[in-house]
């Protein structure tokens, strides 16, 4: 294991981490809250470390990064992260103790959501806007800005991109690995600027269009009031936010492809997108129909029941509505959309969409081939042939992912605080990064009830979740630290 090249892109993480701040700085400095101390203190703590690990190792110009070093710079990475983003929050008063710190850090990392805090309308601006920020850092990733940025960190940088990038497969929109990462970073300010305009234009302060912004282009669904957009009470602001909520979860590979001159076709002849399409809106009619007799008419209903799937399904958590007074029917379909989520090369998180539809295509098989068993069928997906060491691992990921969900649900049971459900459901949450769960950790509830046991396990379900589980299975194995 090259140890000098594990450290040296560490500190460019740091690096990245540090210059983040200065947008919270600067709106600090504005608002005079009482939180720029805290803030130019990070900045000041941070970016020393970054700068003497990123020039102090020297590594030789030979050494290339593997695939193991790759997986292991990605969970070391986002733990250290985690880690130093909660200086400003424990720094500020707001959050003192550490466990709470590095929970909020870890959920704005990991575009989850999920909170501890409880007094928003006292929590300085500044701060408020880093929170929100660690949710856009965390959306694309923070090794892809760390390669936009520095492309020639490593000698090979798509090990890091592929042991960080949401989904089964890495696409690669151009051969270089850090153009494609500028050409990502490019489509996610263009859509996040886009989103910014028309909030404003629908009636949030500057600042608020910020946050909530960057909370949606992450699908995190941090925001500044407690009420989360239900704050707004606003049928515009819920319109635009639930449109580019949807967005955000389709895969980005797929508006390069449209603006190079495909166009609508991009979208039409990607199955995962169709897929993806077909069973959001389902879920909306259902779920509009299923809570008719919670709001009166079909349209109110509607209006509620499109925002919510559409932020549980882009794992985004914002919300409008307490669903945890809706009928039984509708909180199985949330926790179906919970570990469904989006689609691959996207923002979101969920098992994904494409893993979905090829388990159902190997099930379809496997049972064809009770009644056949000499015929041997292929899985396709866009017309392709699928390699069946992939079918296999997207079997071995499903499991895999049920197995956290059903784990994380025990321990956090052996907290001793809440119910089955809630348990359960903030397992789930945890790991699809959603964000707000059913029963003790609702919509309109949060997760300060958990002891530090279970903030420390829902916090590194959140890594594990947003990571998909192999870089944090392989940064705890022991063959991952040998030399060789």
């Amino acid at each position: 294991m090259n140890r000098k090249l594990i450290i040296r892109v560490l500190g460019a993480i740091l690096l990245v981490e540090a210059a983040a701040m200065l947008p919270a700085l600067i709106v600090s400095l504005i608002y005079q809250d009482g939180d720029t101390r805290a803030l130019a203190l990070s900045i000041l703590a941070i970016a020393p470390v970054g700068l003497a690990m990123l020039l102090l190792p020297r590594p030789d110009p030979k050494d290339h990064l593997r695939l193991k070093e790759g997986f292991i710079i990605t969970a070391l990475g986002w733990i250290l992260m985690s880690v130093c983003g909660a200086l400003p929050f424990m720094l500020s008063g707001f959050l003192p103790r550490f466990e709470y710190a590095f929970f909020e850090a870890v959920s704005g990392f990991t575009t989850t959501g999920a909170s501890v805090v409880t007094n928003f309308e006292n929590f300085p601006h500044g701060v408020m806007l880093w929170r929100a920020t660690t949710h856009w850092i965390g959306g694309m990733g923070v090794l892809v800005l760390t390669l936009a940025l520095l492309p020639k960190l490593t000698g090979r940088t798509a090990h890091l991109v592929k042991a960080e990038s949401p989904g089964p497969s890495l696409s690669k929109i151009v051969p270089q690995t850090g153009k494609t990462a500028k050409i990502l970073y490019r489509i996610y300010i263009l859509l996040t600027a886009i989103e910014f305009v028309a909030l404003t234009i629908c009636g949030m302060t500057p600042y608020e269009s910020a946050v909530h912004t960057m909370a949606t282009a992450g699908t995190g669904g941090f925001s500044c009031y407690g009420a989360s957009i239900a704050a707004f009470d606003s049928v515009a602001i819920d319109i635009v936010i639930s449109v580019f909520m949807f967005m955000f979860g389709v895969n980005f590979a797929l508006y390069y492809k449209a603006l190079i001159g495909e166009r609508l076709k991009a979208f039409y002849k990607d199955e995962e997108f169709r897929w993806y399409f077909c069973y959001v809106t389902a879920f909306i009619l259902l779920i509009s129909l299923f809570n008719m007799p919670v709001y009166g008419n079909f349209f109110t209903s509607l209006r509620y029941g499109m925002f919510q799937i559409c932020s549980v399904s882009s794992t985004t958590g914002f919300v409008t509505a307490d669903f945890n007074q809706w009928p039984a029917v509708s909180h199985m379909l949330i926790i179906i959309t919970m570990f469904i989520g989006s689609c691959a090369g996207s923002t979101a998180g969920g098992i994904k969409v494409v893993r979905i539809n090829m388990a159902a295509k190997m099930s379809r098989r496997n049972v064809l081939a009770t009644g056949h068993p000499k015929k041997m069928d292929v899985i396709r997906l866009d017309g392709k042939a699928v390699d069946e060491s992939m079918v296999s691992q997207v079997a071995q990921f499903i499991l895999m992912y049920v197995a956290l969900v059903l784990l994380g649900g025990f321990l956090l049971a052996l907290d001793g605080r809440f119910d089955v459900l809630s348990n359960l459901t903030a397992s789930l949450t945890c790991v699809s990064n959603v964000g707000p769960g059913l029963g003790a950790v609702g919509p309109v509830e949060n997760f300060a009830g958990y002891s530090i046991f279970g903030k420390v396990i829902c916090s590194f379900l959140m890594l594990f979740g947003r990571l998909e589980l192999l870089p944090m299975f392989i940064l705890f194995t022991r063959s991952a630290w040998r030399k060789y």
